[in-house]
């Protein structure tokens, strides 16, 4: 039986330009973003170490690879995310995994208060999670080593494990997109 704990926690600032942002509102997007992760992984990582088994997903974002006006605070912390996924997948035994995923953009609270009544535009949560959850109880170490062998998606690490980048591009793709890059 295979884990799959998830990182889901998480913030953004108000749209403001970096030299704005007050030092508060920048701490508290970091705390829950970097930290809340770094604190989950050290507590679930040496439980799931006795297994060798488990994939560990940690929410990102595409601003997590790219960046944007007015949210430099939440884009450092999404770019955090995604190396500290590459650099854990180093650290853990054959077996595991980390999965870096990019639900694309949902119509949270969260968007909301970023985009305002635009944020409609977007897929609902409910909708989203139904296909995330979906694809992510499917990841075993077959389907990794399948999407590697199919040239899909993954960071294959010395030891075996694995850093997984999944990105949903459109609010109305049911498929994810997958990238393959061997370290």
């Amino acid at each position: 039986m295979n884990v799959f704990p998830v990182n889901n926690a998480g913030t953004i600032n108000k749209n403001n330009k970096i030299w704005e942002v007050p030092p508060e509102e920048f701490e508290n997007v970091i705390d829950t973003n970097v930290k809340g992760v770094t604190n989950m992984l050290r507590h679930f990582i040496p439980l799931m170490i006795p297994s060798k088994q488990g994939i560990i997903v940690n929410m990102s974002s595409g601003w997590g690879r790219s960046g944007a006006a007015l949210v430099a605070p939440y884009c450092a912390s999404k770019w955090a995310v995604e190396g500290l996924s590459r650099s854990v997948a180093k650290e853990l035994p054959d077996g595991m995994a980390i999965v870096a995923l990019n639900p694309g953009v949902i119509n949270t609270e969260m968007l909301a208060s970023c985009f305002g009544s635009s944020a409609a535009l977007y897929q609902a949560p409910d909708a989203w999670a139904l296909k995330a959850a979906t694809m992510i109880l499917n990841l075993t170490g077959r389907t990794m080593v399948h999407l590697l062998l199919c040239d899909r998606s993954a960071y294959l690490t010395q030891s075996a494990s694995m850093y997984v980048q999944i990105t949903f591009h459109h609010h109305k793709s049911s498929i994810p997109s997958l990238k393959l890059r061997v370290d």
